[in-house]
């Protein structure tokens, strides 16, 4: 990229941002760092946008919350200083779902994100990436980091028709993201170009001895050597993706994408993942279970903006700084304290962590390479890549989805019933437009590990 189209679309975000409200704060010394930064560098003139939950000096960390809206990190996240190394200038934090909680993009105390696809409509940007991908979407970076949970970067480049790619679980650092669902928590990159994502994801995908999640080395020599290059892939279709909800149109142009597939001599199967029916249940029992532990540091000592007159209500200790939370994050906090308590915790947690393991086996079953992590080989007849829609729908309006919420909060649940089951199995996934301009994502997935098999195919139909 050129220091020329840099400049530009720093210049271009006071405009954006009044439109579509996408970032939080901004970097007002992103022009001067441009035009000091060395054009040597991996990443010279690339603009980024970071999402709010991902900390940085010289801009606060809010997570989209009232509770941090004060809050400034003393050091940078690892993925964001290896961006600054690289040479990337970060445009500033952008919007989201408050603490990542939300696929609409609607749950932040300073306001939703507006979808950039929609300039003369008031339409979601998908979330908890929300203003990640519409900063891509409306041009202000060349790419934005989002964090990933159960499809919080793939649902919100699905609405705004970019490219959002969740690399496997423990690939990028977590050290400096601010923790929603810890075993769940990924890094990921959102771009519209697949050759940004790839030399984005080169710089970041590092092991970080300060995350204790982070993949090892050892582990991540092995992963390079399960990937392949094949010309002719085996592609698996899972029969649980096929949803009869998903309108005829939709079906429709899923099948010219599969048929383009064959056409260049991809080979497709059906294949079966049964414990995809169990993902909804199973995530929203484990996510709110580890959002409880996260989220009990925000208690007015630690962190948290404090009421400094009295923090005492009806005789409950620092009930007025909890209640600092939006109401979708209490929710899930109450939603994860239940799982938690005695008298469900073996018959709620722990029957979902089993089933979680299962959904892992069967994923293992259904693909050609082997899992570095378990003790699967692989299965000699299984398939490459795996495929499905990233969304049920294209996005829907504010209004409409707020309606929605209002009528049943599950409703909003369901926006992400594709995207869980290869969150709560760590696998490398991305999601790129189905067709020019349609705001509706196809899914690209991966055995574990094996992210470059999920970006060589990528690039090979993209360019």
């Amino acid at each position: 990229m050129s220091l020329k189209t840099a400049l530009a679309r720093i210049k271009s975000i006071p405009g954006l941002q009044k439109r579509f409200n996408i970032f939080i704060s901004v970097n007002h010394g992103a022009e001067r760092q441009l035009q000091d930064s060395s054009p040597e560098l991996a990443l010279s003139n690339l603009v980024a946008g970071v999402k709010d939950n991902i900390v940085m000096k010289g801009l606060p960390t809010t997570c989209g919350s009232r509770m941090l809206v004060d809050y400034e990190s003393p050091y940078d996240a690892s993925c964001v200083q290896e961006l600054r190394d690289a040479g990337v200038v970060i445009a500033g934090k952008t919007n989201l779902d408050e603490f990542g909680m939300g696929s609409g993009g609607v749950h932040s105390y300073f306001g939703p994100v507006l979808n950039p696809m929609y300039p003369n409509s008031k339409v979601v940007a998908g979330g908890s990436s929300s203003g990640s991908a519409a900063a891509v979407a409306a041009g202000a970076v060349d790419f934005a980091l989002g964090t990933d949970t159960g499809g919080s970067v793939r649902l919100p480049a699905s609405y705004c028709a970019v490219l959002g790619f969740k690399p496997s679980y423990g690939r990028i650092s977590r050290f400096g993201v601010v923790a929603y669902a810890q075993s769940l928590d990924t890094v990921g990159i959102i771009a519209k170009d697949i050759s940004i994502i790839r030399r984005v994801f080169k710089v970041i995908d590092k092991y970080d001895p300060k995350d204790p999640t982070s993949l090892g080395v050892g582990y991540r020599k092995k992963a390079s050597a399960i990937f392949r290059k094949r010309d002719k892939l085996r592609i698996g279709v899972p029969q649980e993706f096929l949803q009869q909800s998903i309108c005829d149109q939709y079906k429709d142009l899923f099948q010219q994408f599969i048929e383009k597939l064959m056409r260049i001599g991809h080979e497709i199967y059906p294949v079966s993942i049964p414990s995809i029916k169990d993902s909804l249940p199973i995530y929203y029992t484990l996510s709110p279970a580890e959002a409880v532990s996260n989220l009990s540091r925000f208690d007015g000592v630690r962190y948290g903006t404090r009421n400094d007159i009295s923090d005492i209500e009806n005789g409950v200790l620092f009930a007025p700084t909890r209640n600092n939370f939006g109401r979708e994050v209490q929710d899930r906090i109450i939603l994860g304290n239940y799982n938690l308590c005695s008298e469900t915790f073996k018959n709620n947690y722990v029957k979902a962590q089993k089933l979680r393991l299962q959904m892992m086996n069967q994923f293992d079953e259904i693909f050609r390479d082997s899992n570095i992590l378990s003790n699967f080989k692989g299965n000699e007849s299984g398939v490459d890549l795996i495929i499905g829609l990233t969304a049920t729908s294209t996005p829907p309006t504010i209004n409409s989805f707020l309606k929605a919420e209002s009528s049943s909060p599950t409703n909003e649940y369901l926006n992400d019933v594709f995207t869980m089951p290869m969150s709560l199995a760590g696998l490398p996934t991305l999601s790129m437009p189905i067709a020019k301009e349609i705001p509706l994502g196809v899914q690209i997935a991966a055995q574990y590990a094996n992210d470059n098999a999920v970006l060589e195919f990528a690039d090979g139909i993209l360019r």
